[in-house]
C-alpha cells in the first residue's frame, strides 16, 4: 500500500502495509450551507475563527452572530467575547440549545446572549465588511439583524477526500466510511478511526479510538486476514445515522462496547433505541435522557452474536414512549 504526501517543497511516497485515516471532520461553511448575499468580510467557521482569534492574534469584528446552538457554538461564543466582541444572537434552527444546560444556562444569563430557536439565517448583506443578517423564523417572520461578524458553527461532515479519492466505500448516513467494530474499511489494510466515522464525538472519544485501532493493525500486519461480507447496520428516522455500521456476529465487539448515533428529531418523544433483523427484535434499550438532534446517542454492542449472519441489514429504529 501506498501513500503519497507532499509538502511546498516536495513529494514523498511511503509505502506501508496498513494505513490509519484519521482525517477528522469539519464545519459546513456558509457556501455549503447556501447562504445567499453578498461576500463580505467578516463570516467565519468556528476554525477559522479560533485560528484569527488564537494564532493570529487578528482582530474580528465588534458585534457578532453565532449560526448554531451546540457545544462547538458555546465555544465560539466564549473566543468572541474573550477577544472583546458582543454577541446580537446565537441563532438555531432547532427548539432549544444542544448543548449541556450549565453551557446554555450560562450563556444566556451570565453572558447575556440571545438564544433565537426555530430560526434561520437566509442572507448576508454587506459591500467590502458585513452589516447584517436576514432571519427567518419558523412562523414566517423575517428580520434583519445589524453584525459585522457572523460564525458558522457545527453541521459538521467527515474530512472524507481521501476515501474518496481510494475508492472507499462510504456510509451513506455518516458520509465516512463504512466500518466494522474494529475499525475496518472496505478496502483491505486501510482502517479508520476518530471523528472520520462520527461527526462529531468528543475529543476524547477520537483519542481513545486512536489508541485501540492498534490492536486491529498489528493483528492484520501479522495475518492477513480481511473480513468479507458482513452485515450493514441501517437505521430508520428519525435517527440520522450509526457507527459502526458493518458488523460480521461472529466477530469482534467494539473496543467502546457501544454504537454511536445521531438523531435528526429534537423532541422528548423517543424513549427507546430497537434493534432488529428481518422483523426479529435482537434489543431494546430505554433512553436515559432525551434525544436532540448534534448531540450523541449509544446503544449497547451486547445483542451483536444475536443477529444472523446470512440474515439481512442489522436495522436500529427510535421508539416513542
Amino acid at each position: 500500500m501506498t501513500v503519497y504526501t507532499t509538502s511546498g517543497e516536495v513529494v514523498v511516497r511511503v509505502t506501508a502495509g496498513a494505513v490509519v485515516l484519521a482525517t477528522g471532520a469539519r464545519e459546513r461553511p456558509r457556501a455549503a450551507r447556501l447562504v445567499p448575499g453578498t461576500r463580505p468580510a467578516g463570516v467565519f467557521t468556528t476554525g477559522e475563527l479560533q485560528q484569527a482569534v488564537h494564532l493570529h492574534h487578528q482582530p474580528v469584528g465588534a458585534r457578532a452572530v453565532v449560526v448554531g446552538a451546540e457545544p462547538v457554538s458555546y465555544s465560539a461564543v466564549r473566543t468572541l467575547r474573550g477577544a472583546g466582541v458582543e454577541i446580537a444572537a446565537m441563532v438555531t434552527d432547532q427548539p432549544r440549545h444542544q448543548s449541556s444546560w450549565p453551557a446554555g444556562f450560562g450563556a444566556r444569563l451570565h453572558r447575556r446572549v440571545p438564544l433565537l430557536t426555530g430560526t434561520t439565517v437566509t442572507e448576508l448583506f454587506g459591500r467590502g465588511r458585513l452589516t447584517g443578517v436576514a432571519l427567518r423564523h419558523t412562523d414566517g417572520r423575517t428580520v434583519t439583524l445589524g453584525c459585522d461578524t457572523v460564525v458558522f458553527t457545527g453541521d459538521w461532515i467527515p474530512e472524507h477526500e481521501l476515501v474518496r479519492l481510494g475508492g472507499i466505500t462510504l456510509d451513506r448516513g455518516t458520509r465516512g466510511p463504512a466500518v466494522d467494530t474494529v475499525f475496518r474499511t472496505g478496502a483491505a489494510g486501510v482502517f479508520a478511526v476518530g471523528n472520520l466515522l462520527h461527526a462529531v464525538e468528543p475529543a476524547g472519544t477520537a483519542a481513545r479510538e486512536g489508541r485501540l485501532v492498534a490492536g486491529p493493525v498489528l493483528r492484520y500486519l501479522s495475518d492477513g486476514r480481511w473480513p468479507d461480507g458482513q452485515l450493514a447496520v441501517e437505521v430508520d428516522a428519525p435517527l440520522r445515522w450509526v457507527a459502526p455500521n458493518r458488523i460480521d456476529p461472529r466477530g469482534p465487539r467494539p473496543p467502546l462496547g457501544r454504537f454511536a448515533l445521531r438523531t435528526a428529531r429534537s423532541d422528548g418523544r423517543l424513549s427507546a433505541l430497537v434493534v432488529s433483523q428481518d422483523g426479529r427484535v435482537l434489543h431494546r434499550e430505554r433512553l436515559r435522557r432525551g434525544a436532540l438532534p448534534n448531540r450523541p446517542l449509544y446503544v449497547s454492542a451486547d445483542w451483536i452474536d444475536r443477529a444472523d449472519p446470512g440474515g439481512g441489514p442489522v436495522v436500529i429504529t427510535g421508539q416513542d414512549g
